[in-house]
Order: C-alpha cells, then sequence, then structure tokens
C-alpha cells in the first residue's frame, strides 16, 4: 500500500484500471492468458495484487482453459488464491454452465455427434462420477426430453426397460444413449460395448432406435456411430 494524501491507495489499483478498461474497450483482443484470469481473481479481491496468483495459475494448470476449468480446491493449491479471490473463477464457471444450458433449447437440433457432445460436457463433462444420459429425439432430431442417471454403466442402471420408458412416454422417434467418463478418456470398454449392443437389439423390438452411443469426457468424446461400432 501507499499512502497519497492520506489516502491508501494499493500499488496495483492502476494497472487493474487499464485492465478492465483495456476489457471493456475491446473484450480480451490482446489479453494474455495471465491477464484474463488476473482479472477474475481481482473480483474477489479489488485491493489484492493477483499477477503473480494468475501466472502461476497459468503454469500449474497448463493454460487458460486448464484454469477456468479447476475446482475451487485445485485452484487454492495456487500461492495466494483462496475462496475469496477464486470468486471471480467460480462465477465464470457458473455463469458459463447457466449460459450454455440455456441457450442450448429443446428446438435445438442434436443432429451430429459434436453438437451432442457440446450439449452434453457442460452436463456431465467434468462431473467425478459416471453420469448415464438418454436423449430422446423427434423425428427431425429436435430434443424432447432428457433423463440422467448417477453410477457406473452396469446391467441394473441401463436395463433396457428404464433405458426406453422415457422415450415410449414421450412418443421418441429415436434416441441417443451416453455416459461420461471422468478419467478423461473416451476410449469405450467392453462392458460399453456389449451394453450398447444389448440397448440396440432392444430398441429394435420396440421401434425406437438407438442412433448414437456418446462417450463424453472433458474436453473430447467417442461417438460409436462414427466409428463404426453401433451394431
Amino acid at each position: 500500500m501507499v499512502k497519497i494524501k492520506g489516502i491508501e491507495k494499493h500499488t496495483g489499483e492502476g494497472h487493474r484500471k487499464r485492465l478492465r478498461k483495456r476489457f471493456l474497450q475491446s473484450g480480451f483482443d490482446g489479453f494474455l492468458d495471465y491477464e484474463i484470469i488476473e482479472l477474475l481473481l481481482s473480483l474477489g479481491t479489488p485491493r489484492k495484487d493477483c499477477k503473480k496468483s494468475a501466472k502461476d495459475a497459468i503454469v500449474k494448470f497448463k493454460g487458460l482453459i486448464g484454469v477456468l476449468d479447476s475446482t475451487l480446491e485445485e485452484l487454492q493449491q495456487v500461492e495466494g488464491i483462496g475462496p475469496s479471490n477464486a470468486f471471480g473463477i467460480k462465477l465464470f464457471q457458473a455463469t458459463s454452465e447457466r449460459y450454455t444450458r440455456e441457450k442450448i433449447t429443446p428446438s435445438i437440433l442434436l443432429n451430429s455427434p459434436q453438437l451432442v457432445f457440446e450439449y452434453l460436457k457442460e452436463k456431465i463433462g467434468k462431473e467425478k462420477k459416471e453420469h448415464f444420459t438418454i436423449i430422446c429425439l423427434d423425428i427431425r432430431n429436435n430434443l424432447i426430453v432428457e433423463e440422467v442417471s448417477v453410477g457406473t454403466l452396469n446391467a441394473s442402471l441401463v436395463h433396457p426397460r428404464e433405458v426406453f420408458k422415457k422415450a415410449i412416454l414421450n412418443n421418441s422417434s429415436h434416441v441417443i444413449i451416453a455416459h461420461n467418463h471422468p478419467s478423461g478418456d473416451p476410449t469405450p470398454s467392453e462392458d460399453d460395448i456389449i451394453t450398447t449392443r444389448r440397448l440396440v437389439e432392444s430398441g429394435k423390438i420396440l421401434g425406437i432406435a438407438v442412433t448414437d452411443h456418446i462417450i463424453v469426457a472433458k474436453d473430447k468424446f467417442m461417438s460409436f456411430k462414427e466409428k463404426g461400432i453401433l451394431n
């Protein structure tokens, strides 16, 4: 702190004002990754110099995306980051998830594996436990309804009766099933393949096609349809 005419002034205050002014004028154009994190950290601690912590976080989490995807516990492993100045990053995460969830509405077509992944990654891609999802679609690939269950992909969780109940009740034309791999590796296990084929055969009997199975990881996915292992 420095004192100017009896008023305490933080040495980094002018720097933060310049960052905010730059952002308001041109968004993040020209910003370095650490400056974006610094700006977010300063939301919770406006009188604290956050530059070093921001730089350290970028190094520790290998870039901007790594920092923005980090949990509160992970962020606090960086010296100088605590619950207060982590507020800005957690606010960004929550806002981003809410924005994505509300922007993608049932009127949006889910007619490609990439679109399905974009829809699901904010919902289950970052979860630490496995989540199984069934997406019920109409004949034009519009989302009708979805259902998410928590637990490993086992016989009790994905019994055809439970999987197709929602689809039948909502007059679905076809369904896409999905689950996440918390490990970050979307490669299917042998059980994943066996379970998928069992559901595909059950769907044929009911007249409700299983058109894909998407395995969702944190930042990538695998489509059974694209890999040619759906049938």
